[in-house]
């Protein structure tokens, strides 16, 4: 006589439905010494919904003629989450973030706000989800819901792709240390600037602004870079070096 779901939450809720014979006139489906709430019944199958438990209990259903073997119901606890491998991404989703934490080995879902997707377990600590397209730009809420129920407390930020409007002032010398600002869009984040494809020390000074240091170049007109957790924008030619005078 099987049951399905055979595991759910430890603080009850979970319909199951027992299939087998002569369930006709069925009068009580106990889950351990509780009894459980019959929605239906029919001569092959019971639904029920299941009353808080712990452990692995023995699900039996009572007729007239007597009361069934037990079979087993697994109560699994609520997930718990540690963490996110990356706490940001792109608006537009699509990049793959793992989960930490415990009881995670029945999750069904992850949201990200008011989006959802179906997570790859790789352990009881451990899953991995294909981050969903975001609403906009901003933080959301990240859940899990497993057998044992949904957990948040965790924060996902989406972030749009970077623009770079303008660099100032627009040379300097091949030996470098020209302190530059870049103006744009989506700065905030910004975790590397480039001349060149060289990384330039820089410091973040708001939604539209960065501050950087070229490094040392070569003479001639070179691409500058800004890259954030979403993606990268490049200005083509934007930064010259000049060579210094020879006598």
């Amino acid at each position: 006589m099987p049951i399905s779901p055979n595991q759910g939450s430890t603080g009850g809720g979970t319909t199951v439905t027992i299939t087998g014979t002569n369930l006709t006139g069925t009068s009580a489906v106990h889950f351990g010494t509780k009894l459980a709430t019959i929605t239906s019944v029919t001569p092959t199958a019971v639904s029920a919904v299941s009353p808080s438990g712990s452990g692995t209990v023995g699900v039996t259903v009572t007729t007239p003629g007597g009361t069934s073997n037990p079979i087993s119901f697994f109560y699994v606890g609520a997930p718990f989450k540690s963490g996110l491998s990356d706490s940001s991404g792109a608006t537009a989703g699509g990049n793959t973030i793992t989960i930490n934490g415990t009881g995670l080995s029945t999750a069904t879902s992850v949201a990200f706000g008011g989006n959802s997707a179906v997570p790859t377990i790789v352990s009881d600590s451990q899953i991995s989800v294909v981050v969903p397209a975001g609403a906009a730009a901003g933080p959301v809420g990240v859940s899990v819901t497993t057998a044992g129920g949904t957990n948040n407390g965790l924060t996902y930020t989406y972030i749009d792709a970077p623009t770079v409007i303008a660099i100032d002032p627009p040379a300097g010398p091949t030996s470098g240390g020209t302190a530059v600002t870049i103006t744009g869009t989506n700065l905030a984040t910004t975790d590397q600037v480039t001349f060149a494809g060289v990384p330039a020390p820089f410091t973040v000074i708001n939604a539209t602004t960065v501050s950087a240091v070229t490094p040392p170049g070569t003479a001639g007109p070179v691409d500058v870079t800004v890259t954030n957790p979403a993606g990268t924008a490049t200005d083509a030619g934007a930064f010259t070096y000049t060579a210094a005078p020879g006598i």
